[in-house]
């Protein structure tokens, strides 16, 4: 079995997820790189990683989601400013899912990232994000250590879960 880790990172946060995904997959063919340089074709199973921006996928992932081949099986994972299980990543994640219609989604996976600083005091000016901003500024610190482990383990999973189907 061939597993890849393509994920988009802007600040840091997912590419860390990534490689405690990375770390966390158990088997001998396994590769991790950015998603401007992956190629899904050829592998059995594809982790795709990314920030969630506005409720949604970057453009970047956007594309990339919909060159997966069909019948591929792919599990997600994000991080967000949110807390965990938000709206704002569930959203994210349901967009992800409706690019590839023709794929088996294996499962998802969300942490908190640390949002930048300056986008917070910015969007603290904005009544309307206002709220989000003050629940972002709780992620400091993440993805941290426990974040890490939960990611190996969701990996672990994914990888056995693709085994028995």
């Amino acid at each position: 079995m061939k597993a890849l880790v393509a994920f988009y990172s802007e600040s840091g946060n997912t590419e860390k997820l990534a490689k405690a995904i990375y770390d966390g997959i158990n088997v001998p063919g396994k590769e991790i790189m950015p998603i401007s340089e992956a190629n899904a074709k050829d592998y059995d199973v594809i982790f795709v990683g990314f920030p969630v921006q506005a409720s949604s996928v970057p453009a970047k992932v956007e594309e990339f989601i919909k060159s997966v081949p069909e019948g591929k099986k792919v599990a997600y994972f994000v991080t967000h400013g949110s807390l965990r299980g938000g709206q704002l990543a569930i959203s994210a994640l349901y967009y992800a899912f409706s690019l590839a219609l023709k794929v088996t989604v294996l499962g998802t996976f969300g942490c908190r990232g640390q949002v930048k600083p300056s986008l917070i005091d910015a969007l603290l000016k904005n009544l309307e994000h206002k709220a989000w901003a003050m629940e972002a500024r709780s992620a400091a610190g993440h993805p941290d250590t426990a974040d890490m482990e939960d990611g190996k383990e969701f990996a672990n999973l994914m990888i056995a879960k693709a085994r028995n189907m």
